[in-house]
């Protein structure tokens, strides 16, 4: 962590103009056209999963995890995780995804989706899904939409649309 003083916790309802900065620093304003925060705007994230990342005061991380209907399966949508760029390659998105995944397993989630790229989130456990199983509600790359079993064997339950949960 290259001697940051770190601080993972969840985040709180006073964060959020902080956390929507920082998206906005780290996406731009083309954030809100992708397919994965239009399947985002249809829920609110969860707060028992979705976590900021600290530096003293400064909120400099963050990961969000939404609920969305897989088929007809429960599961989540992880996203978006945010690192402000001035505190990037320092294992803060990495604590994130980790804190975020335990902690959904442990509450009883059974499948995290989301659309990023394959070589960082495969040691977090996400695998490509595999094309036609599920089906976002806009265009993606196939190569880019991923998901990781909490509960070995889930996927060969579930297909069909993703769309929002409750």
């Amino acid at each position: 962590m290259n001697n940051l003083s770190l601080i993972i916790r969840p985040e709180l309802p006073t964060d959020n103009e902080a956390v929507e900065r920082l998206h906005e620093r780290a996406f731009g304003p083309g954030r809100f056209a992708r397919t994965a925060s239009r399947l985002r705007e249809g829920a609110p994230h969860l707060p028992e999963v979705s976590f900021t990342a600290l530096v003293g005061t400064l909120i400099v991380g963050s990961v969000r995890l939404t609920p969305v209907i897989a088929g007809d399966l429960p599961a989540l949508m992880l996203g978006p995780l945010t690192v402000d760029p001035y505190f990037e390659n320092r294992g803060i998105g990495a604590a994130l995804m980790e804190k975020s995944m335990q902690t959904a397993k442990s509450l009883g989630h059974k499948l995290v989706l989301l659309v990023g790229d394959e070589p960082y989130y495969r040691r977090f456990g996400f695998k490509v899904v595999q094309p036609g199983k599920l089906v976002l509600p806009g265009p993606v790359n196939p190569a880019r939409f991923l998901a990781a079993e909490l509960e070995p064997g889930i996927m060969e339950q579930v297909h069909g649309q993703v769309r929002p949960g409750a």
